[in-house]
Parts: C-alpha cells; sequence; structure tokens
C-alpha cells in the first residue's frame, strides 16, 4: 500500500469542526484549532496552550485502533490504521523485587506476546500519531529535532502519510532508525556529525523559520502532549483509578505534564477522587538539566559551554534525557506540575540504571530502553528511602522497550542513510539553510 493509498484509508471527517477548543493556560483566551497553532496570540509571559474536550467524560471506542480508543480526548480529525498503543499491567513479580505491593507498569514499545506494538519501540510513536491526526489538510513541511527516538517515531509513521517532514537528529541517535522501513520520499533525515539534541534543536527552529516549514513545537503542540496523555488514560482503563504515584524518566518532561494535565482532566469528569499522581520524574546523574532546576533554581538557569555540554552528553547512560532546554517555568509547564501534585525530580548513575535494567529482564522478560532503566533504578531506590510507601499505587512509564525483539523481527536492521551531514560548525551557515531547503522543492518553490 502507498502513502497515498494510505492517506485515503485514514479516517477523515467530511467537516472541519473540531470537538475541542484550545485554551490558554495564563489568559484563559479560547480559539479554534487549525491544527497547527502552538501559542496564544496575546501578549503575556509564555504558557501552554491545552485542549478543552466538548466530552468531559472519558469515553473509551474499542473498536478504534491504539492510541485512537481514545479519540475523543485527542486533537485529532483523522486516524491512521495500525496505529498501537500503551499496554498497562500489574507488575507482580517486580513490585516484589521493588518491595512494592502495588505496581502497575505501562509498557511502551514492542513485546507481541502482550499486545505491545509501537514498531519503533517507545512511547514516542504516541505523539506522531497524535500530530498527524491534528494536521491540517495541506500542511507546510513539520520540522522535528531529536535524539533519535522521536525521529524514528515520526519517521516510521509519517512514511505511512504523504506528509512532508525533516527530522534532524545527531550522528548518535541514529541506531535508533533500525526497525524503521525505509523512508517515504516525503521524509528526509539529516544528521550532525558529532552533534549533540541541543544542536539538533537549535538547527530545527532555524529551519522552521523558513517559508513552507513550520516546527512540530515540542510541549507547545497540544497533540504531542495529549497523544502521550493515552498513557494515563490506558493505566485508568485497566487499573480502574488513578495511580498514587507516577514515575517516568524525562528529557523535556513533555509526557509527565501531559499525565498531570491528563489526571486532572479525568478528576474534572467527577469520577477519579480529588488529587491527581504524584509526579516523580527522573534522569541521569550527572546531566540533569531538569533535576537542576528544581533543586538548585536560578543558579541552574546560566549558559552552558557548548564543548563541555557535548562531553558531557556523550558519557552518560540514557542521551534521550538531556534537554537542556526543558519547558520548566512557563504557565502549564514542569514546576508547575511538580509542585501542584506534590512531586520530586530524581536521578541515578548509570550503573544504578543498567542494573536496573537487568532487573526488569529476569522479572518481566522483556528488555528495556536506557530511560525506562533510569526510571526504574530511581524508583528502586525511592522505595528503599522510604520515600515512595510499600504499599503506594505506582504507575512506571517503560517509555521503551523491545528493542530486541524489533532486531529480531525487522530484515537486517539497518538504518536509512541520512541524506545530508553535517558539520556542527556549519550550522548557522546561511549555505546549510539553503541546502536543508532544497530537500522539499515544493516549499523551496513557495519561498
Amino acid at each position: 500500500m502507498s502513502a497515498k493509498d494510505v492517506v485515503r484509508n485514514s479516517t477523515v471527517p467530511t467537516h472541519t469542526a473540531r470537538h475541542y477548543d484550545l485554551v490558554c493556560r495564563a489568559c484563559g483566551h479560547t480559539m479554534a484549532d487549525d491544527g497547527l497553532t502552538l501559542r496564544c496570540p496575546r501578549s503575556h509571559p509564555p504558557a501552554l496552550l491545552r485542549t478543552r474536550y466538548h466530552d468531559r467524560e472519558l469515553a473509551v471506542s474499542p473498536a478504534a485502533d491504539g492510541l485512537y480508543r481514545y479519540r475523543r480526548w485527542l486533537p485529532v480529525v483523522r486516524t491512521l490504521p495500525g496505529a498501537g498503543r500503551t499496554v498497562v499491567y500489574r507488575g507482580e513479580e517486580s513490585g516484589r523485587a521493588l518491595g512494592l505491593d502495588d505496581l502497575w507498569i505501562a509498557f511502551n514499545g514492542y513485546w507481541p506476546e502482550r499486545g505491545a506494538d509501537l514498531r519503533t519501540g517507545t512511547f514516542k510513536e504516541l505523539e506522531a500519531y497524535a500530530v498527524f491526526g491534528r494536521l491540517p489538510e495541506r500542511p507546510p513541511v513539520l520540522v522535528v529535532p531529536s535524539v533519535g527516538n522521536t525521529a524514528a517515531a515520526f519517521a516510521s509513521v509519517f512514511s505511512r502519510t504523504g506528509v512532508e517532514c525533516l527530522l534532524v537528529v545527531p550522528d548518535s541517535g541514529l541506531h535508533r532508525f533500525a526497525a524503521v522501513p525505509d523512508l517515504a520520499p516525503t521524509v528526509r533525515l539529516v544528521s550532525i556529525a558529532g552533534g549533540d539534541y541541543d544542536d539538533a534543536i537549535e538547527l530545527a527552529e532555524r529551519v522552521s523559520a523558513l517559508p513552507g516549514f513550520r516546527a512540530v513545537g515540542g510541549a507547545w503542540n497540544v497533540a504531542r502532549r495529549d497523544g502521550l496523555a493515552t498513557v494515563l488514560l490506558s493505566a485508568v482503563e485497566a487499573m480502574g483509578t488513578l495511580p498514587e504515584v507516577y514515575v517516568q524518566a524525562v528529557g523535556s518532561a513533555v509526557g509527565a505534564i501531559a499525565v498531570h494535565e491528563a489526571a486532572t482532566r479525568l478528576i474534572a469528569s467527577g469520577h477519579y477522587g480529588p488529587a491527581t499522581p504524584r509526579l516523580l520524574i527522573c534522569q541521569n546523574e550527572g546531566v540533569a538539566p531538569v533535576h537542576r532546576l528544581w533543586h538548585e533554581g536560578a543558579a541552574a538557569r546560566g549558559p552552558v559551554d557548548k564543548r563541555q555540554r557535548r562531553a558531557a552528553t556523550g558519557r552518560v547512560y540514557a542521551d534521550e534525557l538531556v534537554n537542556q532546554h526543558p519547558p520548566y517555568a512557563l504557565t502549564g509547564g514542569i514546576e508547575e506540575a511538580l509542585r501542584t501534585s506534590g512531586g520530586d525530580v530524581l536521578h541515578c548513575p548509570g550503573e544504578a540504571a543498567r542494573a536496573a535494567a537487568e532487573l526488569f529482564a529476569r522479572t518481566e522478560g522483556i528488555d528495556i530502553e536506557p530511560a525506562a532503566a533510569v526510571a526504574l533504578a530511581c524508583l528502586g531506590r525511592s522505595v528503599r528511602e522510604g520515600r515512595v510507601p510499600r504499599g503506594a499505587r505506582v504507575l512506571l512509564n517503560i517509555t521503551g522497550g523491545g528493542r530486541a525483539r524489533l532486531s529480531a523481527a525487522t530484515r537486517d536492521g539497518l538504518a536509512p542513510r541520512p541524506v545530508l551531514r553535517l558539520d556542527p560548525a556549519t550550522l548557522e551557515s546561511p549555505g546549510t539553510l539553503q541546502r536543508v531547503r532544497e530537500l522539499f522543492p515544493a516549499a523551496e518553490a513557495s519561498a
């Protein structure tokens, strides 16, 4: 089936009306969505938009594919066949190993025996499916910076849609594309030799300012947040209640913000009690931007030398957790979610995370990604130190897993080759922007 066939076969309404509005978290301004809006048009300090759905109670559509079973609480006007979703189950053996009586695992990855079918192995696919579903009929070229997992997810999903997409990643993230089939001509991959996530973000910001291109928006995109919020919706469907504690490894912490927003929405429906889950978010020891902001405040907000940043990033266990510019202090951001939920930010050394990954493989029988191992290690430490009570109802987000199963299932495990490979020293060059622009002739013609 060609990409055009997939688009024709996706579920698209015959009208433009949407089942939600966008509301500014700072000023309350309410607006209709065009599928691309990222920010409030009014003048005030930075604040996230939030979706306000016309259905105030959670409704599940069991016949819908994957995460689209929650489409009434997703900002989507179309769906894509074969979408995956989070699998939630009681983690009894892992709970015993950690000293927890009521541990639930939200598994995001590839684990056919459990029904987990995220083909690139992480919960970033939830974002990609939701972003596609939100888009207008003729969108601009979407620009996606990534350390690897997000780009692989968008590559897999958007190669089936016919929508043009530019992916920008450091070379160190290319191995995460091993499970992605050949990219469609509409999806172009650019890598940065010796670069890091921040280099990808900086180049993507410059490209997004060009005519015909548009940033996918990170935390600013309500579809990315609400797609990740389906982790909690899946958990509530399985558990019948909200967790008391929610544990996740974070880079930008979009997923943690999303879960907090979803919990607030569930509580407002009147069926899930008064308390949002306490957020415990986790990072690497050594390079932990969110941890520093939470524990050090303004002292952590100074400039970071690029060479030192790249060197430090290369030494961490989970390089997907090193975003130096997370959405922290803005209205609706990480700090607000942590304070409202009574949460905390933890970190752990690589040795502890490796041991946690081995523990999970023994107790659950599946490999997990480094970020998920960081979350598991931090949870174990919190239990040992008494910060999480033995009887607490805990939801652990395994943000990625099953890559070994994916390697066995894919034809050769070879990642697609980038169409451009750039030197970090040239990223600010006008010539580099022109080379990237030329990858998309339609956008080039509109300039």
